[in-house]
C-alpha cells in the first residue's frame, strides 16, 4: 500500500459548492465542504432541505476496496443504530458494512446502485449515493467533520494507518 498524505486546496466548482482536495500518493480526490464526513467508517453525508441526509461511501474508501461487486441496503422503513451496518458492500479486495454515525431510520435505497454496483466506484459522490435516511436525533452532526476539519481528519486518518485490517 502506498504511502499518503494529504493537503487542503479550496476549489470552487459553482459559485456555492467550495470543495477540498485531499492528494494522496497515487490520487487526489475532491471533498464537497458542505458534506459532513465520519471519517473512521469512510461514509458522507448530506443534509437535504426536508430534513433527510443522502449517504455514501468516500471515493477513498472505494478505491482502497477495490470494485464493487455487490450493494445491499437495509430495507426502507427499518431503523439502525449509530456504528451498526445499514448497508453491506462486496467489493474486490474487502467485504465488509457501511456502518451509520448516528440512530436513524432509511427512506430510500438507491435502486439503481443495487443494480449496478460499480455506480460507487463511478460516482461516489453522485449517482452512487448509498441511502436516504431520517436521522433520529437533530444532533445528528455533531461527532463528523467537515468544512475546513475535512483535510486534517482525512491526513490523520491515513497516516494512522486506519484502512488497515478493516474486515467489516
Amino acid at each position: 500500500m502506498p504511502s499518503f498524505s494529504a493537503l487542503q486546496y479550496p476549489e470552487r466548482r459553482r459559485e456555492d459548492d467550495s470543495m477540498v482536495r485531499i492528494i494522496t500518493e497515487t490520487r487526489a480526490y475532491e471533498f464537497p465542504e458542505h458534506f459532513h464526513y465520519d471519517v473512521d467508517n469512510q461514509v458522507w453525508y448530506e443534509a437535504l432541505a426536508d430534513g433527510t441526509v443522502r449517504v455514501g461511501f468516500t471515493p477513498l474508501s472505494i478505491e482502497l476496496a477495490g470494485t464493487v461487486l455487490a450493494f445491499s441496503p437495509k430495507r426502507q422503513g427499518r431503523d439502525f443504530e449509530a456504528q451498526r451496518a445499514f448497508a453491506t458492500i462486496e467489493c474486490g479486495k474487502w467485504v465488509g458494512a457501511a456502518r451509520s454515525a448516528f440512530d436513524g431510520r432509511v427512506v430510500e435505497g438507491n435502486e439503481r446502485l443495487v443494480e449496478r454496483p460499480k455506480l460507487l466506484n463511478d460516482d461516489a459522490f453522485g449517482a452512487g449515493w448509498m441511502l436516504i435516511v431520517q436521522p433520529a436525533h437533530d444532533t445528528w452532526r455533531a461527532a463528523l467533520v467537515t468544512g475546513a476539519a475535512i483535510a486534517p481528519a482525512f491526513a490523520a486518518w491515513l497516516d494512522a494507518e486506519g484502512y488497515k485490517g478493516r474486515t467489516e
